[in-house]
């Protein structure tokens, strides 16, 4: 079994990072509305990882996925979260461990 990390979600103070949003050349759906959250890296494999939101206007509520972008391969979860703000979904989603996020990745069939 491998080493997991992944970097750029975590700071020392209990303030979340403003991630910005980061373009790239090909586009996945809800790339608009997703934020780079850092990079799963297991051995030689590497993925980027965004956190897509989505208000919903009928529950007054904000939605989140979460979407692995790797050289030849993007996968998304289903929408996984349901908060009150962007911000709630995001300190959701940094309760999650890069295990878990891997665990993620392969159930939809990437990682290996």
């Amino acid at each position: 079994m491998g080493a997991y990390c992944i970097s750029g979600t975590h700071e020392a103070s209990t303030r979340l990072p403003d991630f910005p949003t980061v373009r790239m050349s090909a586009a996945f759906p809800g790339q608009e509305r997703a934020k780079h959250m850092g990079e799963l890296k297991r051995g030689d494999r590497r993925w980027d990882v965004y956190l897509e939101t989505q208000p919903d206007g009928e529950l007054g509520a904000v939605r989140g996925r979460i979407h692995f972008v790797g050289p030849e391969q993007r996968l998304m979860t289903g929408w996984v979260f349901l908060e009150w703000s962007e911000r709630d979904v995001r300190e959701r989603f940094g309760e999650f461990s890069a295990v878990e996020l891997w665990h993620f990745l392969e159930g939809l069939g990437g990682g290996t």
